[in-house]
Order: structure tokens, then sequence, then C-alpha cells
């Protein structure tokens, strides 16, 4: 895996060198491309990876490489911020704005992967302990079902919003058909139109796929296949399939949404002025902020919780292999009741008595009495 991380650095870097040279902007603040000068920040993570990916292959184990990967693994996290828009823009036929920001979107979360991945194997390979099998399917625990219940609730004001719109209502001072001449005039793409013509709206449609991928990763039907899944049923869904587009959600949502609330905060208190945008007064951009942000930012929160308990859940457990070594011989039991030496010298002792007693006739618990109560002979 470490080879495989470093040909991705180089790549990286050289993408980013290329970039740089040309000055092509690779970086974007809203709607306005960012200065081509940070491209040369994609240069300088592409090197980092590679130096220290390049070390692992070399020299082994190293104190501060797990660190380093680290680093370079939470910048090309940053460098991926936006993939999840990409995807979507493209799903729905829609050309993305810029093609070397969407290239390296997808180029930094590929390196993010495998700098993860590197750098949770960099102490080696341990010994041998047999075959891994995934376990038993299981639910996530409480508090984090809780957060999927949160994450849920979180979506339905937006839900509703969107569904005011589509059905001709008003909602924030604007109608249903003029949100439909905005999303026309911002360019949207045959298909998301007839969605709309058709009385659905595009992210109600994403919202709903949100929601089922959150609570398939709290729940043991996204470890197996249930019953409701023709061809499939009683199959392991492949690990990777919930926590890709988990991961990638996560990643993009939540800090949107938690620094768009923020934001928002900033603006209720007029420490900074909100854009007014399509609608009709900033209080109404104020309210359908609020309301987007809300549903990003604890959805958002909810599918890290979710994903990692997912994460902890699926890992293959390791399976004794092969013929057992032979035990040790046992040691001679002991008589049962014995609780050592001392006590199997009383136990011999007591019999001794008893059979003494018996040829006597007397009593074995009133030592020195014969059949008469009187002294023994």
């Amino acid at each position: 895996m470490d080879r495989a991380t470093t040909v991705w650095a180089v790549a990286y870097a050289g993408f980013g060198l290329v970039c740089a040279l040309r000055g092509t902007p690779l970086f974007s603040m809203g709607d306005i491309s960012a200065s081509p000068a940070l491209s040369w920040a994609v240069v300088v993570v592409g090197v980092l990876a590679a130096a220290a990916s390049g070390a692992v292959t070399r020299y082994g184990v190293r104190p501060g490489l797990r660190v380093l990967l680290w680093v370079t693994c939470v910048l090309a996290g940053v460098a991926a911020f936006g993939l999840l828009m990409d995807v979507i823009t493209l799903l729905f036929g829609q050309g993305v704005d810029s093609a070397p920001a969407a290239a390296n979107h997808a180029l930094a979360a590929t390196g993010c992967l495998l700098l993860a991945t590197t750098a949770r194997t960099v102490g080696g390979p341990g010994p041998a302990t047999g075959a891994a099998a995934p376990p038993a399917p299981s639910a996530a625990a409480r508090p984090v079902q809780l957060a999927a219940c949160a994450g849920t609730v979180a979506f339905l004001p937006y839900v509703a919003m969107k569904l005011v719109w589509v059905s001709g209502g008003t909602f924030a001072g604007n109608t249903g058909e003029q949100m439909l001449a905005i999303s026309e005039h911002n360019g949207a793409s045959g298909i998301w139109l007839t969605l709309e013509s058709w009385g659905l709206d595009g992210t109600v449609l994403l919202a709903a796929l949100g929601v089922f991928l959150l609570w398939g990763l709290v729940r043991p039907w996204g470890q197996v296949y249930p019953r409701w899944t023709p061809w499939l049923r009683g199959r392991r869904v492949p690990r990777g399939l919930p926590l890709v587009p988990a991961l990638v959600g996560a990643a993009t949502l939540a800090p949107y949404g938690v620094l768009g609330a923020g934001y928002l905060a900033l603006a209720t208190a007029d420490v900074v002025t909100v854009r007014q945008g399509d609608f009709s007064s900033p209080g109404d951009a104020l309210l359908v902020g609020w309301i987007g942000m809300a549903a990003f930012g604890v959805y958002g929160c909810a599918l890290i919780a979710a994903t990692r308990s997912y994460w902890v859940r699926t890992r293959p457990v390791a399976v004794a292999t092969g013929l057992a070594e032979p035990a040790e011989p046992a040691e001679p039991a002991e008589p049962a009741g014995s609780a050592g030496p001392a006590s199997s010298t009383a136990c011999d002792g007591r019999i001794i008595r008893r059979v003494k007693a018996d040829r006597l006739g007397g009593d074995p618990r009133r030592p020195g009495t014969g059949r008469s109560g009187g002294p023994a002979l």
C-alpha cells in the first residue's frame, strides 16, 4: 500500500505543478475562483506524501512517519472538499464549474484514503493469527441511533420547504414559479427541470438517499442484505459500499453545515451582512439559510458518528486456523472435595477413626463411647 501511495503522491504533485505553472486555479471561494498561487499547496501536499510513503517503503517504521502521514491525509481531505457537489452535479447531467478543480477533488480524495490506509498499517504486519472473517451483524449503540434520529428529523423542515416550492406554493417570499425560473437562469440541467415539472425536487431525493444511507450504517441490514432485497437477501454487504459515500458525505456536509451555521449566527447578530441573493429580502435569505445549514450540519455530524460505528462493527475478526499445539499432560486430579495434601491427610484420619469405632460398636462422632454409652474398651 505504501508503494501505491508513493505513486499517487508523485502524480498529485506533478498535477499541481502543471496547474501552478499554467496559472490554473484549483480552489474557489464560493462562486469566485481563488488565486492560482494556491495551486502550489497541491505540490507541497504531494511532496510531503511522497517523502513520507517513500520513507516507509525504504526504512520501515519511524516514530514521526505516522504523524506525517496523518497530517498529509488531513490536508488532502481539505483539498477534496467539494467532491460531493461535483458528483451531484454530474449525476443530474450538469457540467462542473471547473474541470481542473473537479480533478483536484477526485485526486485528493483518493490520496486521503491511501494515506489513511498507509498510516494505519505503517506498523507492519503482526503475527499470523489466522484468517479474517466478518463479524455477525449488529446494531449501533443507542447514542449513535439517537444521533441518526436527529439527523433524520433535521431534514424535515428542509424537505417541507422544497416540497412547498415544487408544488407551486410560496415560502420566504418566493413562489414555486420563481424558484423554477431561478433554476433555469442558474443553468440547471434538463433532468433537474424535468423532475421539478413532475413535482419532484432533486435535493429531496438526495436527502431521502442520505437518510437511507444513515440508517443502513446503524442497523444490521446495512451489513447483510435484508429479505426485501431480491436476489441479494442473506448475502454480506461489501464493507466499502456504504463506507465510501458515507466518508465523502460526512467530510463535506459536516464542515459545510457547521461553518455555514456559524456564518449565519454572525449574520443574525448583525456582525456580518448576509447576501440577499435570489430572495426578496435579507431576512428571507437568512431564514432559508438557517433551514439548510441546520439540516446539513446535524445530518453531517450524525453521519460521522454512524460511519465510525459502522467502521468498528464491521471490522474483520481474526479466526484461528490450523492444528492446535499439543497440550502439556495434566497433573493427576485431586479427590473431590480436597483442597491439597493437608485436606487429604485429614480425610484419611476420619476414615480410620470411623472403621475403629465400627469395630468397637461406638458412635464415630463421639470418640470414647461404646454401645451402652459408657467408656469403650
